[in-house]
């Protein structure tokens, strides 16, 4: 019963940029429907960024209800159970909310996306054009039902750092295919065939940004984010002492070595370290490309954005360990990646779209209320 009530929820919740984009009159409803849903995904990601940081990862420790039923609010007397038996656990009445709150949001955005692939799917049949296939958000369905089990794992196998940290690479990955989605529905004002060359280093700058947010995941879902105190030293020393080997072993529990001994500080200490070294390759590999792309009209705007975020993400890096990890900066700091991620994937779908032989994309779709 709890499960329909979850759903009824979920329902809800989502029915309100539904409304908001089907009361719009015009003919790009779809558009702005892909639009909506993808910045309220890139919110979604962010507050399951203030869920692991305020430690709400367990808040219900069940799945998908809390503690078998649809609301905190009926599991009032367990959750005050269990707080009081461990005051400082990860249950709490605040916690509970937070967790479950992430979990109706997580639902609403899958409403949207079967939306999506309703709306697409009839199109098709209909024979009315949307001028994308219905196969792409059917792809994205899938890959919300992927996340959705990496969410349930992250909670029965209670914040494994290679489950967590899986989960957030594949809500990024939900957020770039949205993004590409949106893009590929949204016509270009102009486009410059040189602007192709630069593909392979647009993809390389793609890379080498989800290769430094999983880095970043790991340090966040192992709590290695003070592990270097000062900077640009590490504990006063350029290299100071590490140990890669339980630090980078991927499958074992949270604060525990593969061998089922507590983490050393040496290992939290390289895995912060390795984020902070190869962010600096990122920041100035970044920094140059988008240099190099806002030469060109089409790509001016993106590159622009790509500026100004690697810079914020600096900052906000550098004040998580001046400031010793305050939640407003690390909710932004992960915000920042998620963003730099989206503008990533613009640039290089624009890019794309620069080769020669690519059909432009009309200016709107014909799926109205």
């Amino acid at each position: 019963m709890f499960l329909i009530q979850l759903g009824l929820i979920g329902i809800c919740i989502a029915l309100l940029p539904l409304s908001y984009v089907w009361a719009k009159a015009d003919d790009g409803k779809f558009r702005k429907l892909v639009w909506l849903t993808t910045f309220l995904t890139l919110d979604l990601i962010m507050f399951g960024g203030f869920t692991r940081l305020t430690d709400s990862g367990l808040g219900c420790p069940d799945w998908p209800g809390c503690y078998g039923t649809s609301s905190p609010f009926i599991a009032h007397a367990q959750i005050a159970a269990a707080y009081q038996a461990m005051p400082t656990g990860p249950v709490s009445v605040a916690k509970a909310w937070i967790e479950m709150l992430h979990r109706y949001f997580a639902m609403a955005i899958g409403v949207l996306i079967i939306a999506q692939v309703i709306i697409a799917w009839t199109a098709r049949f209909k024979k009315r054009p949307l001028h994308v296939s219905p196969w792409w958000p059917t792809g994205i369905l899938a890959l919300i039902v992927l996340q959705g089990a990496f969410g349930a794992w992250t909670v029965t196998l209670k914040l494994q750092p290679v489950i967590v940290t899986t989960h957030l690479l594949l809500g990024l990955a939900l957020l770039g295919a949205l993004g590409w989605l949106a893009a590929r529905m949204t016509p270009i004002p102009s486009l410059d065939s040189a602007a192709a060359r630069w593909m392979p280093a647009a993809v390389f700058g793609l890379v080498l940004l989800v290769v430094q947010i999983a880095l970043g995941g790991w340090v966040s879902t192992n709590y290695a984010v003070l592990a270097c105190t000062d900077f640009p030293l590490c504990n006063g020393q350029w290299i100071p002492p590490m140990n890669f080997e339980h630090g980078f072993h991927l499958w074992r529990a949270l604060g525990m070595t593969g061998d089922g001994d507590v983490i050393s500080q040496d290992a939290l200490v390289a895995i912060h370290w390795t984020h902070r070294t190869f962010a600096v390759v990122v920041v100035l590999y970044m920094l140059w490309l988008a240099a190099m792309l806002r030469r060109f009209d089409s790509l001016r705007k993106p590159a622009n954005g790509v500026l100004f975020v690697i810079v914020i993400q600096f900052l906000t890096g550098l004040s998580n360990i001046v400031l010793q990890w305050p939640l407003p900066i690390a909710v932004a700091h992960n915000g920042g990646a998620a963003i730099l991620l989206l503008l990533l994937v613009m640039l290089n779908f624009r890019i794309s779209s620069s080769r020669p032989g690519r059909a432009a994309v009309p200016s709107r779709d014909v799926v109205s209320a």
